[in-house]
């Protein structure tokens, strides 16, 4: 399969990836919960692993510099084919480019930015390593979605810089769009108002396949990370949002469907 061919289409999420302070510590809670191996990632932006279910790589892990206080969050990155003109784009639109653009070893270029609420998401150029190589199976991304203030601002932005088509869900009381590029739903924006958490404030939600939602959320526990939201039923499946022990929040779910 050419370069071509698997490079994806832009705006597309593409990859996730996490920095913690404790890399040895992090890969064992991940390769308990989600069966994850790991092999050495490109070494020009510090210690980093990329993770891999069956040898397709799914995720990456990276170390932060012991003088570095960042949040501990999962990141999305959705695709790019010229991450400069994004970078670009996102300063034009209101966002704050925080890192790059740089280029990762040969594995491609990317970007860290921030959108006008504050949610940090990354933008990838890709090279040798196109993103995640396997999805749908438990251990594997299988949707990122929003979580913000307000759709409508935000939506704006995402749709300038990505040139996605938005379908919102039309509710009174349910503030829900997704994006979609050429007629496929790609990601989501939630807005939740002032259930927004102040200590996190906006910020993209790295969702996991599972085979067992509840049996997952237990195995948290065991594992040292904490749950925040219990199994429940969502439209999308049974979910359950939980935090690595560093504190790295995410979604578990076993997909309806």
């Amino acid at each position: 399969m050419s370069q071509a061919e698997t490079r994806r289409t832009p705006g597309t999420p593409c990859w996730v990836s996490l920095m913690v302070h404790g890399l040895a510590p992090t890969q064992e809670f991940y390769a308990a919960l989600f069966g994850w191996e790991f092999r050495p990632g490109p070494a020009s932006l510090g210690p980093y692993v990329r993770a891999l279910l069956d040898g397709a790589e799914v995720a990456g892990i990276g170390q932060l510099p012991p003088d570095r206080h960042l949040p501990i969050a999962w990141t999305t990155y959705l695709a790019t084919d010229d991450a400069d003109a994004t970078a670009e784009t996102i300063r034009h639109c209101g966002g704050t480019v925080g890192v790059g653009p740089l280029d990762a070893g040969d594995a491609g270029r990317l970007v860290i930015a921030s959108d006008p609420e504050g949610a940090v998401f990354g933008a990838w150029q890709a090279e040798a390593h196109v993103g995640t190589m396997v999805a749908g199976a438990p251990g594997t991304p299988v949707w990122n979605e929003l979580v913000t203030r307000e759709t409508s601002t935000v939506g704006k932005f995402y749709e300038s810089v990505f040139g996605y088509e938005r379908e919102a869900v039309v509710s009174a009381d349910f503030d829900y769009v997704t994006l979609h590029i050429e007629g496929r739903p790609v990601c989501s924006l939630h807005g939740v108002g002032n259930a927004l958490p102040r200590d996190k404030g906006a910020h993209w939600m790295t969702y996991f396949e599972v085979a067992d939602t509840d049996e997952a959320a237990a195995r948290v526990t065991e594992l040292g990370g904490q749950v925040l939201r219990p199994p429940h039923e969502e439209q999308s499946g049974r979910t359950a949002t939980v935090t690595d022990p560093e504190g790295a929040v995410f979604t578990v779910v076993r997909s309806t469907g």
